[in-house]
This record gives structure tokens, sequence and C-alpha cells, in this order.
């Protein structure tokens, strides 16, 4: 529930702003005071006169409003929130807090604004999926920004179908209550999740990389923060969309994923699913590399950087519970064993990805998984399941051994 909460709500430009008015109805069931900004372009869409009666207060819509900035209007609206929402965030609103633009009221309280901050993108699927459109997301996502959807769906626009329809309002308010610690077994607590593969280049075409698809981390993302967590998801490069109410980092190599890690610290639990690399190129090209009459190209390599070993050996900062996932052809269990003493982690998630796992379709890259849960207190066996059903035993089992944040030692 979000009784006594105080909620910014910023409602941009776009058919979606109907969806808004629902919105301020679920929060204030829930208990939430909820102030209204809206965007000149959302008043083409509803009025101030139903978001202020849904929502019990002024709607502003100024930025030169004499009465509102005679007490700095603008500083005051985000400073009094507990949570800042941008619902829908149109592409315009997005690239201007992206670029630090400040031109009407809604633009100047996100500048102006300290409080977490949760946007719902809305807007056509060629807009979402514009490269300007995706570095500004990225760029606002590194600033520590959360988000909800868009997702997939018809458009208002006729025969028009992709990513880019606002989140329902309760999808939102599941995130707002997750970004609050309002509700979850892991309210309050910060989950790092990194994801995918990585690619070390060799030259500017080729890469080293491997078969990961991304889908397990991303699933243990997505089930973390339903269960009411802060997630930090570090991705290497997948096809996949970015988890709902999830800050990601998108990186390419294992040092930037590292790098990235490290910069999410500190945390709670560090869950570490991505199959990076162990190696890569001694020096990598800055031309393509090309046949020489037939002789192979010189390829000498470098072992890259053990994260998992890394975070948990630290001396300081180290996350309470470490995770680590082992990803074997054969000797599955022992060889996970082995890992988990070597590196140093608290538990290890094991899986058979050869041809003999029995997993239709296999498990790189496949969407089930069967694996073995290996502890301090031994080996358990889990059926096969799908890869989110995984990733919600997991969570669940996290959970109960960190216990509610307020009883945690």
């Amino acid at each position: 529930m979000l009784a006594d909460k105080r909620l910014l709500l910023i409602i941009g430009g776009g058919i979606a702003a109907y969806k808004s008015l629902d919105l301020i109805r679920r929060l204030k069931e829930r208990g939430a005071a909820v102030r209204v900004v809206m965007t000149p372009a959302a008043q083409r869409f509803v009025t101030p006169l139903a978001a202020g009666a849904l929502s019990h207060e002024k709607v502003f819509t100024e930025l030169f409003d004499r009465e509102a900035e005679q007490d700095i209007g603008h500083i005051r609206l985000s400073r009094e929130a507990d949570l800042v929402v941008v619902a829908p965030a149109t592409a315009d609103l997005m690239a201007k807090l992206a670029h630090g633009l400040a031109d009407d009221l809604a633009s100047a309280v996100l500048l102006a604004n300290t409080r977490p901050l949760l946007l719902a993108p809305a807007m056509n699927p060629a807009m979402w999926a514009n490269p300007a459109t995706r570095r500004n997301a990225a760029r606002l996502a590194a600033d520590g920004t959360a988000f909800v959807g868009p997702n997939d769906g018809a458009m208002a626009e006729r025969g028009e179908d992709g990513a880019g329809r606002m989140a329902e309002p309760l999808e939102i308010v599941a995130a707002i209550e997750r970004l609050l610690g309002a509700g979850g077994p892991l309210a309050g607590r910060h989950v790092l999740v990194t994801s995918g593969p990585t690619h070390e280049p060799i030259d500017p075409v080729r890469y080293i990389a491997n078969r990961s698809s991304g889908k397990q981390g991303h699933a243990i993302a997505a089930a973390a923060a339903r269960a009411g967590a802060r997630v930090t998801l570090v991705s290497g490069p997948v096809n996949l969309p970015d988890p709902p109410g999830v800050a990601v980092r998108h990186v390419e190599s294992a040092r930037d994923m590292l790098a990235a890690v490290e910069a999410a610290l500190p945390a709670d639990v560090a869950i570490f699913a991505a199959a990076v690399a162990d190696w890569r190129a001694a020096s990598a090209a800055d031309e393509k590399m090309k046949k020489d009459g037939g002789a192979l190209a010189p390829l000498a390599l470098t072992e890259n950087p053990d994260i998992l070993a890394t975070i948990a050996h630290r001396a300081e900062g180290r996350p309470r519970l470490v995770i680590g996932f082992a990803a074997e052809t054969q000797n599955v269990v022992a060889y996970a064993q082995a890992k988990r003493a070597r590196k140093g982690c608290d538990w290890i998630v094991a899986n058979d990805v050869s041809a003999r796992s029995g997993i239709p379709g296999g498990v790189m890259g496949g969407d089930s998984n069967a694996v073995h849960l290996i502890t301090g207190a031994g080996v358990e066996a889990w059926p096969p399941a799908s890869k989110a059903a995984v990733a919600q035993t997991l969570i669940a089992r996290l959970a109960a051994v960190l216990g509610p944040l307020e009883t945690a030692p």
C-alpha cells in the first residue's frame, strides 16, 4: 500500500494521457497523495479539471505562474515528493531530461528533481526504436532513472503495432510500490544481476562471444523487481527488451561489465548469471584483419577479469549474498562445487548446457532450464521448468534467507 506516500505525477502529451487519469485513481485508492503537473500538450488530451478532480489537488501547468512560483514552485514540487512519475513519458520529455533542457514547468521540475524517478514511456514504435530515443533512454537509465514499459501492442495510429504502448496503470502502480518499498518480500533491498554474453573485440568486425541469450538473467531481474527489490541489471548484448521496473546498464565487454557492476554497488544481493567470456584478444586490431595468402592470422589471448570472484572476495562492500552460475557440459555438480569454493561465492546455480540436458531446443538460447542449486548446506536438484519459473524459485529462496529488511541482522 502507498499510505502517506507523496507522489508527483507529470503527464506528458500523447493519447496515453487518458490512462494517467486511471493511474491517479489507482494511486488514491492505495492512500497516496498525488500532485499533478501537466505539459501544454497533455492538456490537449485530458483536462486539468479532470486530473484535479481525481487527485483532490491543484494541478500545475505553468512555469511562470505568479502564485506558484513566488516560493520557487518548480523546485518545491519535486522536493516535496517521495517519488516523481512521468506517465506518459513522451520522446520529447525524455530528450529534454537526457539533455538537461527546461523550457516548461514539467522539464524544469525534472531538472530540479533530486527524488527517485520513474518513467512510463509511450510513443509510436518507430519513435521508440529511433537511435536518438534509444540513446536518451540508455543515458537516463545510466543516471539511475527507473522505467516501466513500454509494452507491445496496437497503437492509436491505424495499422501500427509494436513496442511503444504505455504500461497499464496497475503495472505502473506495482513499479511505484517496488521503488518505494511498499510491498514484496524484497522491499527495500537492492539486487544486482548480470545477464547475457560479452563481446570481446578482435578487430572492428569480429569478436569473441558465446551462445548466451540473456533470458535467464533477465528473468531473474524481472522476478526480483516483482518481489519489491530495487534492481540493477548489467546486461551484455542481447536481443531482449529491458525488464519493466529495472534500471539497466548495457555493456559490451567483460571489462565494461566489471566496471558497471562495481559502480552499481552496494547491493544486498549480487546474482552473476552472465556468461562472461573467459578470454579476450590481447590486442584488438584497429583495422579488419585480412587473409595473408591463406596463412592463419595470429590471435594472442589474455584472460578477462573474473567478475564473480572479484565481488565475492571484496574486503569491503561485499553483498550479503553472492550467487554465481555454472554452465557445464559434463560433471555438472562436481565442477560447480569446485567453482563455488574457488570463486568464494555463497551459492552456485549449475546447469547442463550440453545436448544431453533433455531441454527441448537446448538451454542456451532456449526458454527452459533444469538446474542444481549448490549451497554450503548441500545440493538441490530442481526439475525442468521455464526460465521464468526458475527465476521465481531462486528469488523466493534468497528472499527467505534474507528475511524482511526491518528484521535483517
